[in-house]
């Protein structure tokens, strides 16, 4: 009999959480279609705010003295972040040639320690004097020119060429 009363209070629970749960589910799915709707009134009924403004179209003297207005707002803020940021303008200037000499004093050694170690230290790989190895001068078609062997501007194989030319034809 005991395990029958426990057997029907966890089935009036497991009904009880199911009726809870799709409540809860319910109220979600409201609150979301709520807050859509919501945001797509407001977004609807409100204009974005820029910072350059359209004077109402009025009369002239009306729309004059609202765009004397905006510009005096505008002076306004603008003076209000140079207060709020405590330096002058020759301040800035000072401080941003300080940081130029600095970059020229930092950039100029390195530059030059550059340049040094480029044409002192490092050997620069150039093609051989001398004939190529066999694997190097493989060609699987003449070259379209009177010496067909010799590559564009290797001079040496012209040379040659030229001569030996000059040997068959005389």
């Amino acid at each position: 009999r005991l395990a029958n009363l426990e057997v029907k209070q966890q089935k009036r629970h497991c009904r009880f959480e199911a009726i809870n749960e799709t409540n809860m589910f319910a109220a979600r799915a409201a609150s979301r279609t709520t807050a859509m709707a919501t945001r797509r009134t407001a977004a609807a009924t409100t204009t974005k705010r820029s910072n350059q403004t359209v004077p109402r179209l009025a009369n002239l003297e009306e729309m004059k003295a609202e765009a004397v207005a905006q510009l005096r707002a505008r002076v306004r803020r603008q003076k209000e972040i140079m207060d709020a940021t405590g330096h002058s303008e020759a301040e800035e200037l000072a401080e941003m040639w300080k940081w130029i000499k600095i970059s020229f004093a930092v950039a100029t050694p390195v530059c030059v320690a550059s340049v040094i170690k480029d044409l002192t230290l490092i050997d620069h790989a150039h093609r051989p004097h001398g004939p190529l190895p066999d694997y190097m001068a493989i060609q699987t078609k003449e070259f379209p020119w009177e010496c067909e062997t010799c590559a564009l501007f290797d001079l040496e194989c012209w040379k040659k060429c030229r001569e030996e030319q000059a040997a068959e034809n005389a």
